[in-house]
């Protein structure tokens, strides 16, 4: 995708943002924001020429590095781990706070199942730009555990805050705080089993010459 596009995209989703409660992600949306914009109805086809998942994709793509550009000047890495990723949920959501309805309705269109691994796709774009904020450099099992357990922690928040009524998004960032306390658990107990596991006998070694151990049966 060329700059040029990029931006025409950019523009083009922010502009549709207020008529998007309305008209939800639709192309009708894209040529009144184009219109906005004093843009033509062929430039607004041309930006999102395979409409509402490409439009509601896009916008997810913005918010993402809108998010990385607000956590770079906020300086995360000084924070400790789980501080840092309370802090990018947060801000991903406070960014979205004035078209909430423009949430829920791109929701909507990517719970459609044509619209599965799309869906899927900007939910781990958007969890693994966490991750690298926050500075996660994991390359092993690490790193695909970290996002799934992120991708949890912040689809039930993001449903949390889009129902909330709490003064200041209190009743969010409580869920948020208790959800990523849970997941912080996780790595201790993991670290307990395997412990555990580390220090149980080899069962092969419990064999008397001759005998076969099966893995499958224990006997």
């Amino acid at each position: 995708m060329t700059d040029d596009l990029m931006t025409l995209r950019d523009k083009i989703v922010e502009a549709a943002l207020p008529h998007i409660p309305f008209d939800g992600w639709t192309p009708r949306a894209a040529r009144r924001a184009a219109a906005d914009l004093g843009l033509t109805q062929a430039e607004a086809a041309r930006a999102f020429p395979y409409g509402a998942a490409d439009m509601v994709a896009h916008y997810s793509d913005l918010a993402d590095r809108r998010m990385l550009i607000e956590l770079d000047r906020r300086d995360i890495g000084t924070m400790k781990i789980r501080e840092r990723i309370a802090t990018a949920v947060r801000v991903r959501l406070e960014q979205a706070a004035p078209h909430r309805e423009a949430v829920r309705r791109a929701l909507a269109v990517l719970a459609l199942p044509s619209n599965a691994i799309l869906g899927g796709k900007c939910l781990y774009r958007t969890v693994d730009a966490m991750w690298v904020a926050a500075g996660d450099s994991s390359t092993d099992w690490n790193f695909y555990s970290k996002r799934s357990l992120l991708a949890g922690v912040y689809s039930s928040t993001l449903l949390c805050w889009l129902d909330d009524r709490s003064d200041g998004l209190s009743d969010t960032w409580a869920f948020l705080d208790r959800r990523i306390a849970d997941v912080m658990r996780i790595p201790k107990l993991t670290g307990r089993v395997r412990s555990f596991v580390d220090r149980l006998p080899n069962p092969a070694r419990l064999c008397r010459p001759g005998d076969r151990y099966s893995p499958r049966t224990g006997l």
